[in-house]
């Protein structure tokens, strides 16, 4: 049986602080464990546990968690400043999520047609169903062009336009002239392996500065606080099997989404969540967990992503009668329109009988019809993914497709330059000292309700810079950082020593494949309120049964099976509060699709003039943020956030809500 430590001995001094940024009491002394696991706890001596392991201390400007886009684009920031930074990533850089983005990067250059940048931002406000904050994707927008020709500068190969200058592709969502226009080729594109070309080309940049060192197969698994401000993360060096405390005065959380909480996912097997989880156990909040994208063309069997440029070029739809059927959900921009959009209308076709194959599960995605050479040219990748996953020769047949997992718009949250945020009793906003986050673990919110194709490979960019222009802007690399305490993430060590000595007879696996068929059973594309209830009881069973998980590997040294068992920890964590927001949103908005309330609820309604209608409070409407806290228990409890409407300055308007067709 795992019992979570409460620690009686080996202490220095007990500090008790009453923190008005977390969720209860913080302690240097590590007396509590209600954010690991409230129950089965046990008495156990601190010096006893310390003395079976060695810890490492190093010292940083600034510490990154997370090689992937994101982290990499924030830690050359760093470096470039003068910062001496510390990447720490559980597995080598080059592996990061960040290399199976296909599509591209969304920017409006105008290369293939006139466009302009507020076109992107009123695109991105209205794909966001006005949950995003304006200001943040005020500033992403506009820092659009800049980042990508950043990018160019820095070396990465996009396809190239016959004039030379850089392939615009059309993507879902992006339209021209505020949506008066046709489809706008606004995304940036390296073929069909533009995320395998970034991340090649950050690392290959970020390996020019010699104040940037790597710490790779090192597993961060507490984030360090001292005195209400974070100090640095305690990470585990699978390699030596030693604990290492890294100490900084700012720490960058880039740890990417929590997408193999599902059975089939997009995703990488190395997207468990960590950063969120971390955040999650420090009984800080998460923002928005219930937004999660479905990607309308993960392919049927594996989820292997089948990029959206496939539609760009020219690819569509058809159920099993041959009908291109988005025509009638989308009557302008069709194939090309969002993707909860086109998740929900695919989901529609099978759940009526339409769907295609023997057992009528899946759509019939077309591309055979395009010159052999524009597939070869523009979707090589694509053309190598359905023969060897599929045995498909997509000059010749449709391949099938099933929306799949495949993004979290929500994480933790963030302003625009990625300070992570909670919030105070008063219901006020209050910066979390020292402590970053951007990419996908973050929620800015740039994407709301509905990421945009190509907005994601943006946001990691500018708001992986945003961080390191941010702790730029109120720090001084080489400035001297205070001693951590003896015990300071030492609450973190008896976690990992319980784990590593747990006894159990639950199978680990079993487990994360019983946590998978919950959550794509009750927290699917088309949501019910019934489902997602027996989903919260279910993952909170799941929960108690980690209590009793079974470590047959107790090693420090490369022992993957602690580490996966942490990861599933990660998972559950996010899953509990994913599932528990899903539910507690009682509408339907962008991604989240509720069966039981089929409509999105304003504090207008937006179908009519709102002049002569009186504005509903907070509590009587969702056009806001949520806010979640939760309990290693399974208990949670929210608050609400109120849409940031205004923009960061006179260079554009704000965007009012209004029905949102395509």
């Amino acid at each position: 049986m795992l019992r979570i430590a409460i620690l009686r001995g080996g202490v220095a001094k007990k500090l008790t602080i009453k923190n008005p940024l977390f969720n209860g009491v913080m302690n240097n002394r590590v007396c509590s464990a209600r954010h690991y696991n409230s129950k089965n706890t046990t008495r156990v001596d601190l010096a006893d546990i310390r003395k079976n392991y060695v810890i490492v201390e190093h010292s940083f400007d600034a510490i990154v968690v997370g090689a992937g886009g994101a982290g990499l684009r924030a830690a050359i920031g760093l470096a470039a400043k003068g910062f001496k930074t510390a990447i720490i990533c559980k597995q080598y850089p080059t592996r990061a999520h960040t290399v199976a983005a296909q599509g591209g990067i969304n920017a409006a250059l105008g290369n293939m047609e006139e466009d302009h940048w507020e076109w992107h931002f009123y695109d991105t406000v209205k794909g966001s169903d006005w949950l995003g904050d304006q200001d943040a994707i005020h500033f992403m927008c506009r820092e659009a062009p800049k980042a990508v020709y950043e990018l160019e500068n820095f070396g990465l190969p996009f396809s190239r336009t016959p004039e030379g200058t850089i392939y615009q592709r059309a993507f879902g969502g992006a339209t021209l002239n505020c949506g008066k226009g046709g489809p706008a080729h606004r995304c940036c594109s390296a073929k069909d392996a533009t995320g395998h070309a970034m991340l090649h080309c950050l690392y290959g940049q970020s390996l020019a500065y010699k104040n940037l060192q790597f710490f790779s197969e090192h597993f961060a698994f507490e984030l360090l606080f001292q005195d209400c401000k974070c100090v640095g993360v305690l990470a585990w060096n699978l390699e030596s099997g030693n604990l290492c405390r890294f100490r900084a005065a700012n720490t960058v959380i880039a740890t990417g989404g929590c997408g193999r909480m599902y059975f089939s996912t997009t995703d990488g097997h190395c997207c468990t969540g960590d950063g969120t989880a971390m955040v999650a156990r420090k009984g800080l909040p998460l923002q928005d967990m219930e937004f999660v994208q479905f990607h309308p063309t993960g392919m049927y069997g594996t989820g292997c992503l089948i990029t959206e440029g496939v539609r760009a070029e020219g690819g569509f739809f058809t159920n099993a009668k041959g009908e291109r059927f988005m025509e009638r959900y989308a009557p302008k921009l069709k194939d090309l329109a969002t993707r909860d959009v086109v998740a929900r209308a695919m989901s529609m076709e099978v759940i009526t009988g339409n769907g295609c194959g023997p057992k009528k599960d899946h759509i019939h995605l077309h591309l055979h019809h395009l010159p052999k050479e524009i597939i070869k040219a523009r979707l090589p990748g694509i053309q190598n993914t359905a023969l060897i996953f599929a045995n498909i020769d997509v000059t010749k047949e449709p391949i099938p497709v099933l929306p799949t997992v495949h993004y979290n718009m929500g994480g933790i949250p963030t302003n625009y330059k990625g300070q992570v945020l909670t919030m105070i009793d008063e219901g006020k906003d209050k910066i979390v000292p020292g402590l970053y986050a951007c990419g996908e673990c973050a929620c800015a919110s740039v994407h709301g309700a509905n990421r945009l194709g190509a907005n994601s490979l943006l946001d990691i960019i500018v708001f992986g810079k945003a961080c390191a222009e941010c702790i730029a802007s109120c720090n001084t690399p080489g400035r001297p950082i205070p001693p951590l305490d003896e015990n300071t993430g030492m609450r973190g060590l008896v976690y990992l020593h319980n784990l590593r000595n747990s006894a159990g007879k639950t199978n680990p696996a079993e487990l994360r494949l019983k946590l998978q068929s919950t959550m794509t059973k009750h927290a699917a594309v088309l949501r019910d309120g019934k489902l997602l209830k027996e989903g919260i009881e279910l993952v909170k069973g799941i929960l108690q049964e980690f209590n009793n998980v079974k470590v047959t590997d107790k090693s420090m040294v490369w022992n993957s099976d602690l580490m996966e068992i942490i990861e599933l920890h990660n998972l559950i964590i996010n899953a509990l509060l994913t599932v528990s927001s899903m539910e507690h949103r009682k509408e339907s908005r962008g991604a989240h699709a509720r069966e039981d309330f089929k409509t999105r609820i304003d504090e207008y309604d937006y179908s009519k003039d709102i002049k002569e209608q009186t504005k509903k409070p907070l509590d009587e409407h969702w056009r806001k943020h949520i806010l979640i806290w939760g309990e290693m228990d399974g208990k949670t409890s929210f608050k609400y956030r109120p849409i940031i409407d205004h923009v960061l300055d006179n260079s554009t308007n704000s965007i009012p809500p209004s029905p949102r067709t395509y």
